[in-house]
Order: structure tokens, then sequence, then C-alpha cells
């Protein structure tokens, strides 16, 4: 039966949810889950770097999903509503949070069988996102680890879609200028 909803549009899932049946509705919102669970988990880790609060807060985020689409939620994008429940989660848990995640535990989502350089590389890169300010480093993770367009990371981010060109090409430009002695200390 589930097999059914995976034609159908997100719109189309989020009616389900509102006005189907109790199983209609579970459905719906399963389909949903496995479309986005993946991109918001990594998303969650992306910001937070801790696993276990990564795992709490995604699973916060579709639960709240959940509620908000059978309480009163109004249509748009689904994805970029879980994004935004995930980042206010993310900064709520940052805000109250003491900074003592180590950078040697956090590690890329579905990354497991990369070559050392390959680890060391994104070990780095994390090192470096952890390094510029706040602001330029979730516009980066919502572009690059996300694959979203800028106009949905301006509107999750409350921004223009110029700003969020702005973040994300500065940003990308303030990585570079962090990783440029650790690049040529490894290729010399």
């Amino acid at each position: 039966m589930r097999h059914k909803y995976a034609t159908y549009k997100d719109s189309e899932l989020v009616v389900l949810m509102k006005k189907g049946t109790n199983q209609e509705s579970e459905a719906a919102f399963t389909e949903i889950y496995d479309r986005y669970g993946l991109r918001i988990n990594a998303y969650c880790r992306s910001i937070l770097g801790d696993r276990d609060q990564a795992e709490d807060i995604f699973q916060e985020t579709f639960l709240r999903f959940y509620q908000k689409v059978r309480a009163d939620y109004k249509s748009g994008s689904v994805i970029g509503f879980l994004i935004t429940i995930s980042r206010n989660l993310c900064l709520n848990a940052k805000r109250n949070a003491k900074p003592t995640i180590p950078i040697e535990e956090f590690e890329f989502v579905g990354q497991e069988d990369n070559t050392y350089e390959q680890k060391e590389l994104s070990n780095l890169i994390m090192m470096a996102l952890d390094l510029i300010d706040p602001m330029y480093k979730e516009a980066i993770v919502l572009r690059s680890f996300n694959d979203m367009r800028y106009k949905e990371i301006a509107e999750i981010l409350e921004i223009t879609e110029a700003r969020a060109r702005y973040l994300v090409y500065n940003g990308k430009q303030k990585i570079k200028t962090v990783l440029t002695p650790y690049m040529k200390d490894t290729y010399k």
C-alpha cells in the first residue's frame, strides 16, 4: 500500500495527513519521512556535530511536523518547513548547550567507506565550517549538504535570495582561506 504513495506530490501527502483516515494519514507521513529523513538527519548532524543530540532533534522535527500538519499547516514546501523546524530546534539546542563536542567525533553521514585522505579532508572541512560565522555555515550546509535552492535557503533563513547567494559564496571563500595553509602542507 505504501508504494502507491511514492508517486504522490508532497502537497497531496499533506492533504492525506490532514483529512485522510488514520491509516492513510500514517502512510502519507511515512512517505514524507522516507523522502526527507536522511536530509533532515544530515542537516541536524551538520549543524550540531553531536550524533545523539542530532538524532533527538531529528525525531523532534518530525514529531512537530506531524503535529503542525494535523493542527493548522498552511501549504508550502514540505522540505522547507522541515528544515525550518529542525533549524529552530538546532539553534535552541546550541544556545542551551555547552560547547564540548570534539571535532574528531564528527563525520559525514553515509561516508564510512572513505579512504584515509578523504576522511582527513572531511575533518578539515568540518573544522573550517566550525571556524566560520554560523550564518555562513548554515547557508553552506543547506546548499551543499542538503542540495537546496537559494530561494529555499532564503525562506528558511528569512533573508533575500541575493543574501543567500552572498552567504554561500563568501562562506566558501572563508573556508578556502581557512584551509589554504593545510592544503599547502598536504600537497607539497
